[in-house]
């Protein structure tokens, strides 16, 4: 994995943790005005996520690192994610794909005691393009 510099999110919590990993899926922007990327192509799409909290767990973790990479990995490695449910009726561009590993993320940390919150997502797309989301009033 290359070395990244990520834009940092400011929030009100003591801990922090960030996890880096990658994915590899197809996808399509089915719009005449999506240019070249109405055509199915390929990424190796840089995923980082930062969550942040207050509590740890019995295990004196925010989150397990392994956790995470898991939820969204085994989701959608070598997948054409136009295919999968969670892209029914959206569009699987860059900046959806990252809200939805923002989703997929917060509904498991929901179920933890401690609460930790999802406060971004990086998705890198290709070596010169990528989407930050932050969720809004997480803080």
């Amino acid at each position: 994995m290359m070395q990244q510099i990520y834009p940092s999110v400011t929030h009100p919590y003591q801990f922090e943790l960030n996890k880096d990993f990658n994915f590899s899926a197809a996808h399509y922007i089915p719009c005449e005005d999506a240019g070249i990327c109405i055509r199915t192509h390929g990424h190796t799409y840089f995923v980082n996520l930062t969550i942040a909290g207050d509590s740890l767990d019995h295990n004196g973790f925010l989150v397990n690192f392994s956790d995470l990479k898991k939820l969204v990995h085994d989701q959608f490695d070598h997948y054409l994610l136009n295919d999968l449910a969670l892209f029914k009726d959206k569009r699987p561009s860059t900046e959806v794909v990252a809200q939805t590993i923002y989703q997929i993320v917060q509904n498991n940390l929901n179920n933890k005691a401690n609460q930790p919150q999802c406060v971004q997502v990086y998705l890198r797309e290709t070596p010169t393009s990528y989407v930050v989301f932050r969720p809004k009033d997480k803080q």
